[in-house]
């Protein structure tokens, strides 16, 4: 298991799910942590948990999608924690709906939190890591980001744009000892697929993960340098197998999902 004992580590969307699992996982393995979200009740609760192995741990009460506070939260942490080690950008939401059925400004919303926030926090916090010499970005994206998923396309877009970013910016920080990382969760059991306005998921639920499989995979990046993790890995031969025939791929997920319509009920209108 990877040691940030003496470390620093800031993880959004902190306050359940995913974020506050990562979060817990990060204390474990020595790090002070930073957490950040909207519900302060909830956020208090992570903290506590983390506290029990990481006492200079600290939280930070945000709306993540007002872009205009996001470089004041990022001078903030780093005030309180002299410098930020290791940065995990987990906050987003989903927009389970047809594209027929999306108003323009829903898009927008799942783009400025998904993908514009954690794009403005990392560039406030990066130079402080290159002045440092070291850190790690994170970024939680989604199988969404390289399969397309029915119904998700706000979601899977946010998530592309994420995925672009991270790779681009793995090739331009070569050489300054800041590193790139993104885990490509498939479905994961968290309050994502219960939140008011959203359609109900297509796929079984039963099949989700534990957010602790995602947790390990991030503790598995920072340790061994790696790019990408799928979660779990066999999505990395679907998404192979996509890119490899497009067409094929599209065909066989209208398929599924006509399929899946109609075994649960609810064909659209």
């Amino acid at each position: 298991m990877v040691s940030l004992t003496g470390k620093s580590a800031l993880v959004t969307g902190a306050s359940s799910g995913i974020g506050a699992v990562v979060a817990e996982a990060l204390a474990e393995a020595g790090a002070r942590v930073g957490l950040v979200a909207r519900r302060g009740e909830l956020l208090e609760k992570t903290l506590a948990r983390c506290r029990e192995h990481a006492p200079g741990s600290a939280m930070w009460v945000a709306d993540l999608a007002d872009l205009d506070a996001v470089a004041g939260l990022a001078a903030a942490v780093e005030a309180e924690f002299g410098g930020v080690d290791v940065l995990v950008n987990n906050a987003a939401m989903p927009k389970r709906r047809r594209v027929q059925d999306m108003a323009p400004a829903e898009n927008d919303d799942v783009l400025q939190l998904n993908y514009l926030s954690p794009v403005r926090l990392t560039l406030a916090l990066l130079p402080g890591m290159i002045e440092r010499g070291r850190g790690h970005l994170v970024a939680i994206g989604s199988v969404a980001a390289r399969l397309g998923p029915p119904h998700e396309a706000a979601y899977g877009a946010s998530k592309a744009a994420l995925t672009a970013f991270w790779e681009s910016m793995a090739v331009d920080l070569d050489g300054t000892g800041v590193q790139a990382h993104i885990v490509q969760p498939a479905l994961v059991d968290t309050d994502l697929f219960s939140l008011p306005g959203n359609e109900p998921p297509l796929s079984d639920l039963s099949d989700a993960l534990p957010p602790r499989e995602v947790a390990d995979a991030v503790l598995e990046l920072i340790g061994n340098g790696r790019f990408e993790r799928y979660v779990p890995d066999w999505f990395a031969e679907m998404a192979s197998g996509k890119a490899a025939d497009v067409e094929g791929f599209i065909a066989g997920v209208k398929e599924w999902t006509h399929d899946r319509i109609q075994a649960l009920g609810a064909e659209p209108a």
